[in-house]
C-alpha cells in the first residue's frame, strides 16, 4: 500500500502556492487597507465617535446615498433586464454600437460623466430645460444625484444578466406556451425565476459601486450641505480640514452598512438558488 502518491507534472502552479498568493494580494489590496480604516477609527473615544456618525449633516449624508443608490439600483435592475434581452435576444442593425455603449460608464473619467451628465440636466441643458418646464429641477438636487448613481450602475446590471439570459433555454418559454400560459405567466413563472439571482447580483454591484461614487455625482449634486451633498464628499471634507478620525468614522458607517447589505442580498440569491435546485430535482 502507498502511503504517498506524488502528483503528476502541470503547468499551473498547485494549490499551496496559488493560496499563499491569493491571501497576500488579498491582504495588501483588501485587507490591510480596510483594517488601518478600523484601527484609526478606535483611536477615537466611543463618545467622539457616535457624535461624529449621528451629525445632522453626516446622517443627511447618508440618507441621500443610501436612498439614491437605492433608487439607482431600481431602475437599472428593470431597464438593465430590458436592455440585456433585447441585445442577446434580438438581432438589428446597430446592435453592437449598442453593446459597446452599455460600457460607456465603465470607461469615461468620473468627471468626464459628471460634467456631461450637468450640461445635460441643467435647467439649460437639452433635457432638464424640459424638466424645469414641469417645475422638476433635475441638476443640484436628490434627483440629480440618483439620475448620476443610475448612470454609473447600470453596466453592472447588464453585464451581470446577459449571460443568464443567454443560458436560459428559450424550449422552456415554448414549453410553457404549449401547455396554456400567457406571456406574463412565463414571465413571472419561467423566465424572472431563473433570471433573479443574477439580477439581484447586477442590482447589488450597481448599489454597491453608486456608494463609494464620487466625481461623477459631485458636480451634477451641487454639494449643498443637508440637501445635496453626499457622504463621500463629507469624507472629503473632513479630510481638508485635517479630520481624518472623523472622515474614517464615516466611511466605516458605509462599509459597515453595504457589507450588511450586500450580505443580505447574497443571502437572498443563495436561498432563490437553492429553491430553483429543489424545484428542478
Amino acid at each position: 500500500m502507498r502511503l504517498f502518491r506524488f502528483k503528476n507534472h502541470s503547468v499551473l502552479p498547485g494549490f499551496g502556492l496559488t493560496l499563499g498568493i491569493t491571501v497576500l494580494y488579498l491582504s495588501l489590496i483588501v485587507l490591510i487597507p480596510l483594517s488601518a480604516l478600523f484601527l484609526k477609527t478606535a483611536t477615537t473615544t466611543w463618545a467622539q465617535f457616535w457624535g461624529t456618525i449621528t451629525d445632522p449633516r453626516a446622517v443627511a449624508s447618508y440618507r441621500l446615498t443610501f436612498g439614491t443608490s437605492l433608487v439607482g439600483a431600481l431602475v437599472n435592475a428593470i431597464f438593465g433586464f430590458v436592455v440585456a434581452w433585447t441585445l442577446v435576444r434580438y438581432r438589428f442593425p446597430g446592435r453592437r454600437i449598442l453593446d459597446a455603449a452599455v460600457d460607456l460608464p465603465f470607461a469615461l473619467p468620473t468627471a468626464v460623466s459628471g460634467i456631461a451628465l450637468t450640461a445635460l440636466y441643467a435647467k439649460t441643458g437639452w433635457i432638464g430645460r424640459w424638466f424645469d418646464l414641469w417645475g422638476i429641477q433635475t441638476a443640484f438636487s436628490p434627483l440629480g444625484v440618483a439620475i448620476a448613481q443610475t448612470f454609473i450602475g447600470l453596466p453592472f446590471v447588464v453585464r451581470t444578466l446577459q449571460p443568464a439570459i443567454q443560458d436560459l433555454d428559450a424550449g422552456m418559454e415554448e414549453a410553457a406556451a404549449t401547455l396554456g400560459a400567457g406571456r406574463f405567466q412565463t414571465f413571472s413563472r419561467v423566465i424572472l425565476p431563473f433570471l433573479l439571482p443574477a439580477m439581484l447580483t447586477g442590482a447589488s454591484m450597481a448599489f454597491a459601486r453608486a456608494l463609494g461614487e464620487y466625481g461623477s455625482v459631485v458636480f451634477i449634486s451641487g454639494n449643498m450641505p443637508m440637501r445635496t451633498e453626499i457622504s463621500s464628499l463629507l469624507i472629503v471634507a473632513k479630510l481638508e480640514q485635517f479630520d481624518y478620525a472623523g472622515a474614517t468614522a464615516i466611511a466605516v458607517v458605509l462599509l459597515v452598512a453595504s457589507f450588511a447589505l450586500m450580505l443580505s442580498i447574497n443571502l437572498v440569491q443563495w436561498w432563490f438558488s437553492n429553491r430553483l435546485g429543489r424545484e428542478a430535482a
